[in-house]
């Protein structure tokens, strides 16, 4: 039996992986804003799950939940770090309160709760957390800047975090699923368009998620069931793309960026002092 922590386990990804996790006999924390997905589950585990309900960006609640799901448990072998969601808008469209959301959930919710697990991890000599980022960590589309951003921060936060933490026994799993059936184009939060913008790439990108038009190949059961493989391995990668999607186009973007960089290197070499 293992002990999970997870965050955004009300919904999407965090609910099909806590529901696989409870079958297959493990503990889980489910961590979210709204108890009633779990009220059946609760009925059928009993207290092997643990409902944690509370704001994920009311970082002295995040803390105190972490510190009572350690303590009712004893141990946690994985955190989870799923909450989150997608600010859609050209940058100059959207609201500063939408912004400010957007960041304090993707981005500074995920290091709150990261910094609230590792005395804990700590403690116990070890641990590992998953983190859902997105191929959108890796490359960037138009009206996800604020999206990009968050999930580009927190990808660059774990990799410095992971060497900061390897030699205690701590892990760390970055996930980057592409475009799932997890109802996330439902959940996006819209900013108000500005017509200036229709005849851009922004525009395009709009009437394709209104339209539909976008193919969703990831499927959420094995696109959990995966992360659930890697979390479960002896020597996990540090980053797992998900999906045909994710790997198609992480794989050009990280192609394009390289060539970029190979054909400057003359000009980046007279940067150096002599």
């Amino acid at each position: 039996m293992k002990t999970w922590l997870i965050t955004g386990a009300s919904s999407g990804l965090g609910l099909v992986m806590t529901t696989k996790l409870l079958a297959r006999g493990d503990r889980v924390v489910a961590c979210g804003r709204r108890a009633t997905p779990f009220e059946a589950l609760q009925r059928t585990v009993g207290d092997r799950l643990r409902v944690a309900r509370f704001d994920l960006t009311d970082t002295a609640a995040l803390r105190q939940e972490v510190d009572a799901a350690f303590t009712a448990f004893g141990r946690i072998d994985t955190v989870v770090s799923n909450a989150g969601y997608g600010l859609f808008g050209a940058a100059e469209e959207v609201a500063d309160a939408q912004i400010e959301r957007q960041i304090a959930t993707n981005l500074t919710a995920s290091i709150q709760l990261v910094r609230a697990v590792l005395p804990h991890l700590r403690a116990q000599g070890g641990g590992r957390i998953v983190q859902v980022s997105s191929e959108g960590g890796q490359v960037a589309y138009p009206n996800f800047s604020l999206y990009h951003a968050t999930k580009w921060g927190i990808e660059g936060f774990l990799d410095a975090v992971a060497q900061e933490v390897a030699l205690l026994g701590i892990d760390i799993v970055i996930a980057e699923p592409g475009a799932t059936a997890t109802g996330f184009a439902r959940g996006l939060d819209h900013a108000a368009p500005m017509e200036v913008y229709d005849a851009t790439p922004a525009g395009d990108v709009r009437r394709a998620v209104s339209s539909g038009a976008f193919e969703i190949k990831g499927d959420a059961d094995r696109t959990v069931d995966a992360m659930i493989q890697v979390a479960d391995s002896a020597q996990p990668r540090r980053r797992i793309a998900l999906g045909s999607t994710a790997f198609e186009n992480i794989h050009r973007a990280l192609t394009a960026r390289l060539d970029d960089l190979v054909a400057q290197k003359s000009l980046t070499l007279t940067a150096d002092r002599v």
